[in-house]
């Protein structure tokens, strides 16, 4: 019996120690405090922020009126150019490279003429794809119909993930063809399992795992990517507040976490394939009061986090050490 006590002793600190490397060590990033170059670009409200780490660009979604929507700074932090058209209130932005191009996927959760939709822009801001019909929210009912849809993510292969329901009347994961078929959807309003309350942001990882930040429920949801079979589900690590964003650091190790309203990044141990388990948070980063960051990404070469603050009305970058 006490042979038995010792082994489960020792395991627990081969444990601690396997998810636990950072203590007595540095901290896992640091801020870029030159970056941007000129933060006075920031002019609204930044609610979101995408990477495109193949021509070194990020794009950042802002709000406000008369404002740029659309910003675009190197990865350095200068500041390129910006756009405006058909965009009223972006929410989730994503860069999806091909070989043959790239182009950027904004969520606008707006209720005019423009709102309630997921548009796919070129890189310089031109219009090429709808999803949605501008201007209507929609009903559950149908599945290119949305209500204030919060984020997509979009594979290599053209496949599209979309959390919908960024406070509107679906609360839902929609995963779509490269040609905007459905192939499958889960999710109504609720607390149960595969039920969400405001899904609100969402990210594949390299094992076929869908992610999504229900942040009304404090958990984050685990589906396969193929099927649509709900896997698992994390709440311990949101207590105190509810998973904003969810992004995977380049090396697939750990997951990144926006908390708005306890102005914190959760960095969380990815669990192996098979098993989703318990969270267990291995670092975090605390920011400035009132800084509420929003939505993060992460730059998939150099490893960079770059998060978009609401209440700070910017962005930070901050790098691996």
């Amino acid at each position: 019996e006490f042979e038995y006590y010792i082994f489960i002793l020792y395991s627990q600190v081969l444990k601690a120690e396997y998810f636990f490397p950072w203590k007595g060590e540095q901290q896992m990033y640091k801020l870029d405090i030159g970056w941007p170059k000129t933060p006075e670009h920031f002019t609204g409200q930044t609610f979101c922020v995408a990477v495109d780490s193949l021509h070194g660009l990020v794009y950042v979604g802002q709000r406000g009126d008369n404002v740029p929507k659309v910003l675009v700074f190197s990865e350095e932090g200068y500041f390129l150019h910006s756009w405006n058209d058909t965009v009223e209130m972006p929410h989730g932005i994503f860069v999806w490279n091909t070989a043959t191009g790239s182009s950027v996927w904004i969520t606008d959760v707006g209720t005019g003429k423009y709102g309630h939709t997921v548009k796919q822009y070129s890189p310089l801001g031109k219009l090429m794809q709808v999803l949605g019909t501008p201007g209507n929210a929609g009903s559950s009912l149908i599945p290119l119909q949305f209500d204030q849809p919060a984020e997509i993510f979009v594979e290599e292969t053209g496949e599209i993930y979309v959390v919908d329901g960024d406070g509107g009347m679906n609360n839902r994961l929609l995963k779509l063809s490269d040609d905007y078929k459905e192939i499958w959807l889960t999710g109504t309003n609720g607390s149960g399992i595969g039920q969400f309350r405001i899904p609100h942001s969402v990210t594949v990882d390299a094992f076929g795992r869908v992610w999504v930040a229900d942040r009304g429920n404090k958990r984050i949801q685990v589906f396969d990517k193929a099927t649509g079979e709900w896997l698992g589900s994390w709440s311990d690590c949101f207590s105190e507040d509810g998973p904003y964003s969810v992004r995977f650091t380049a090396d697939y190790k750990y997951l990144i976490v926006a908390q708005l309203n306890i102005n914190r990044l959760a960095i969380l141990a990815a669990p192996p394939v098979g098993s989703i388990g318990d969270c267990v948070m291995v670092h975090s980063v605390q920011l400035a009061d009132e800084t509420k960051p929003h939505l993060v990404d992460v730059d998939m070469r150099s490893g960079a986090v770059y998060v978009a603050e609401i209440g700070a009305q910017q962005v930070q970058k901050y790098v691996p050490l």
